[in-house]
């Protein structure tokens, strides 16, 4: 897990979601690439990071895309969020005897009944068992230093703007602390009317 290094955390706030990761690509402790996207988009309203070894990072980007397609095709519908967390659960358990050495993060907002949309976010470990949470999930080997700061920096029901803020200062203040983590971040925020992404910059050292 900590071959390329790279962290990853989501948020929930008022009505949006938050989902950020590093740009750094390394091997061990040299640095390859600072611009490296770990966070890809599923739907309009679902994205999927993915920290851990760069070439399942991938692999699974195009195998989760291929059954997001597939399934998109036989339901006639977007896969919402709840189900392409199981979907990513139950693809990464059917390698657990030589798993993929990726701990995914997904973030999206999931359509209620009355039609009203609700932030949804989840993380995984490498073989699938999911994780649910109500204000946020890291993972990547800053992991430690990311829960520690969102521990203090977290409220609940912010809105789009400060939960920003929050996600940026948590993600950069984070991977200051950890050596294979870093050089810069992209966040996206998702709202049910749009979708904003920002690139941040980090310290180069």
């Amino acid at each position: 897990m900590e071959y390329n290094g790279g962290s990853v955390i989501a948020m929930v706030g008022k009505d949006c979601v938050a989902i950020a990761s590093d740009l750094r690509l390394g091997s061990q402790a040299l640095g390859i690439s600072s611009n490296f996207q770990r966070i890809f988009p599923v739907t309009d309203r679902v994205y999927v990071g993915l920290p851990g070894l760069a070439t399942d990072v991938t692999t699974l980007r195009e195998r989760f895309r291929y059954r997001v397609n597939m399934y998109t095709i036989k339901e006639e519908r977007e896969i919402e969020p709840e189900t392409f967390a199981h979907l990513v659960s139950s693809t990464l358990y059917q390698h657990r005897f030589g798993p993929y050495f990726i701990e995914p993060v997904m973030a999206g907002l999931s359509k209620t009944p009355s039609g009203s949309f609700k932030p949804f976010i989840a993380a995984t470990d490498l073989i699938g068992c999911l994780n649910f949470a109500k204000d946020f999930v890291v993972a990547g080997t800053a992991s430690a230093k990311l829960f520690g700061v969102a521990e203090g920096l977290w409220e609940p029901d912010l809105e789009a703007e400060d939960l920003f803020e929050t996600i940026s200062q948590t993600l950069l203040n984070a991977v200051d602390r950890d050596a294979y983590s870093g050089w810069g971040a992209i966040v996206h925020v998702i709202t049910k009317d749009k979708i904003i992404t920002r690139t941040l910059k980090g310290r180069m050292d």
